[in-house]
């Protein structure tokens, strides 16, 4: 089974990110949107630490250390990008100015829960940073993550079994199989990524999934 890779999956959720958009990318895998800008559009980025208007990764040896983004990943600036204090930047948070929050996830639920802040492993403690602002604060919440665990345990269930971030706001998820809508119905499959049918991906998933008018695409770029 062919599964895409971090890169191409942020590369298939930057395709859905419309032209002058206010997108928030969350710590982690999330970040890597910013380098799968589509030509054709301005898309101004958003990071909770302060920054507006970031763009892709620097080049090896071209990195200022005075320009990172809250996963302290260093950044580029675009023409009439911003800085401004922690406080400003949960204010746009909070205040509905943000138009997508792209978050990863440890589980969303069939109704758009979403959990990504605490397993209740002591090796990896609690860290809400700003995930519960942006969720309940965003027009619109994407979640990328990989479709299961390690060990096959399935990370799209039918309630979540960790702490809750927000109930019932994710909009769409795009893993490393299927790119999936959150509907009233349950959880939708719009589209098949890599090589992996639609059975493939119910066996994967701890929920019912949905299907209709499923694309089929390749395992990306």
């Amino acid at each position: 089974m062919i599964r895409l890779t971090p890169e191409q999956i942020a590369a298939r959720c930057a395709q859905d990110i419309p032209d002058g958009a206010y997108v928030n990318l969350g710590i982690g895998m999330p970040t890597e949107v910013a380098n799968h800008v589509p030509a054709d559009r301005e898309v101004i980025y958003h990071s909770e630490n302060g920054v507006l208007g970031f763009g892709a990764a620097p080049e090896p040896g071209t990195e200022d250390p005075d320009l990172i983004n809250a996963s302290k990943q260093y950044v580029t600036m675009r023409p009439g990008g911003a800085f401004f204090h922690h406080a400003d930047s949960f204010g746009m948070m909070r205040g509905g100015h943000i138009d997508i929050s792209v978050l990863g996830a440890f589980q969303v639920a069939a109704n758009g829960d979403l959990a990504n802040w605490s397993t209740g492993s002591e090796t990896y403690p609690p860290a809400v940073g700003g995930a519960m602002d942006l969720a309940v604060g965003a027009k619109r919440l994407f979640v990328i993550t990989r479709h299961t665990l390690k060990d096959g345990t399935p990370k799209l269930v039918e309630r979540c079994t960790y702490p809750l971030t927000g109930a019932g706001v994710v909009s769409r998820i795009y893993t490393d199989l299927a790119v999936i809508d959150v509907t009233p119905a349950g959880l939708r499959v719009v589209e098949l990524l890599g090589d992996s049918s639609f059975d493939e991906v119910q066996a994967l998933t701890g929920t019912r999934l949905l299907a209709r008018d499923v694309l089929r695409t390749g395992a990306g770029s």
